[in-house]
């Protein structure tokens, strides 16, 4: 990595981080970052260049005559997700032990796969500057992640990493459907490990093969209560896909940006605790909120480490709520401009097109419209989410939720060739 001085115009603390990334040949962007140029120079840019797996151009082909998917539910029962239990009353350092202990070989295959793919740019990061990292997270995030340390072995910069990871590098496709009846399905694809280790002899994503054994649902328990019920990765202490009985569903996707949340992480490390991760955000709505209307404040107004879109439902209603890391906008299902039924986000600006080169959003309208209001039910959103390139090779698995009752299935997903690598 090469650091350059800004223009004189700008102070001398501001500086230009060049990442080179190695994408078959040589790509590079910039990203201006205010930040002190010492302490810079002493984190990660002491790396080498990250090596980035692009697959073979036969294999990115996407699917241009998709076919809606039908009659795929209910999926093998071998592919239901595991349900465990974590009592939040518990100490903070022993309520993740049990499960990672579960998972601590899938967990270490992970953690050495990720580091071996990110290589030399992160070694130093791993070593030097991640545990002082997980000291400055907030309670009980900290003493949960050092729980997860002690209990697995793994050292606790590589345990900080895997928490991190998800502010960075997550595809998702998040689709909220009222039924003629006025309930409201949350359904979500969580789709990750994009250009992390492409598997030439299976076809697959190195990261997302190894992700899969890892995800669980995990019901949580406050007073003897359930409190919400979420779907994530063992040793993952954030909240990715979530429903509280009653109250609200909630799912994030990535919002792509040149304040992604690279740049909010290192800002963080640098001292700059003014954001907030989008992890725990999600987290403590779910434990402190009670009402989709107290849920969608806190959403909006807080101000983020990344940017990021809350896919927010509750049990008559729900919305897109579009963030930067301090400003807003918000999707609602019942906006006359749009759908009055549905809503369908898939990592871009719902006012903008999506790319030629990952449009899952048209597919997921035109099967929604082909199929109609009357028909909606969780069969439906599930031959929904299962249609290419909706489904592609990046996704883990995929949920769906109803607000009104709290009801969460979540299924193991893979996808046959021929199949969108992304």
């Amino acid at each position: 990595m090469m650091l350059k001085r800004h223009s004189p115009l700008m102070p001398d603390w501001c500086l230009y981080a060049t990442i080179a990334l190695g994408i078959g040949s040589s790509l590079s962007w910039t990203v201006e970052a205010a930040v002190n140029h010492d302490s810079l120079q002493n984190l990660i840019f002491r790396g080498s260049q990250l090596s980035i797996a692009i697959p073979p151009t036969n294999t990115r082909r996407r699917v241009e005559n998709f076919v809606c998917s039908k009659n795929e539910y209910p999926p093998p029962i071998k592919d239901r997700v595991e349900s465990y239990k974590v009592d939040l009353d518990s100490d903070p350092r022993d309520r993740w032990s049990q499960l990672v202990k579960l998972k601590k070989q899938e967990l270490q295959t992970l953690v050495g796969d990720v580091k071996e793919i990110l290589g030399g740019m992160l070694l130093a990061l791993l070593d030097d500057e991640l545990p002082l990292l997980a000291h400055t997270l907030p309670s009980p995030y900290r003493e949960e992640i050092i729980g997860i340390a002690d209990a697995t072995g793994i050292p606790l910069g590589e345990v900080t990493l895997y928490n991190i990871f998800y502010e960075v590098f997550t595809f998702c496709t998040s689709i909220i459907a009222k039924d003629i009846s006025g309930t409201i399905i949350h359904g979500r694809n969580l789709d990750f490990g994009l250009f992390l280790g492409w598997d030439k002899q299976n076809n697959t994503w190195r990261v997302t093969e190894h992700l899969r054994p890892l995800v669980v649902e995990t019901t949580f328990i406050k007073g003897g209560q359930v409190l919400y019920k979420s779907t994530g990765f063992v040793g993952h202490i954030g909240i990715l896909t979530a429903v509280k009985p009653g109250a609200f569903s909630l799912s994030i996707d990535e919002r792509f940006g040149m304040d992604a949340g690279i740049l909010g992480i290192l800002k963080w490390i640098l001292g700059d605790r003014s954001g907030t991760w989008l992890g725990f955000l999600t987290r403590s709505v779910m434990e402190e909120e009670t009402t989709y209307e107290a849920a969608l404040r806190r959403l909006s107004d807080t101000r983020l480490l990344a940017p990021v879109y809350f896919i927010l439902a509750g049990p008559s209603t729900g919305a897109v709520v579009t963030r930067w890391k301090k400003k807003y906008d918000v999707w609602e299902l019942d906006d006359k401009a749009a759908a009055p039924w549905y809503l369908v986000e898939t990592n871009y600006d719902h006012w903008d097109k999506p790319p030629f080169f990952d449009n899952r959003r048209d597919p997921a309208i035109a099967c929604l419209e082909r199929a109609g209001q009357h028909a909606l039910n969780r069969s439906l959103l599930y031959d929904v989410l299962s249609t290419r390139p909706i489904l592609n090779k990046l996704t883990t698995y995929t949920s769906l939720m109803e607000p009104s009752s709290g009801a969460l299935e979540s299924w193991l997903r893979w996808c046959p060739d021929p199949c969108p690598t992304w």
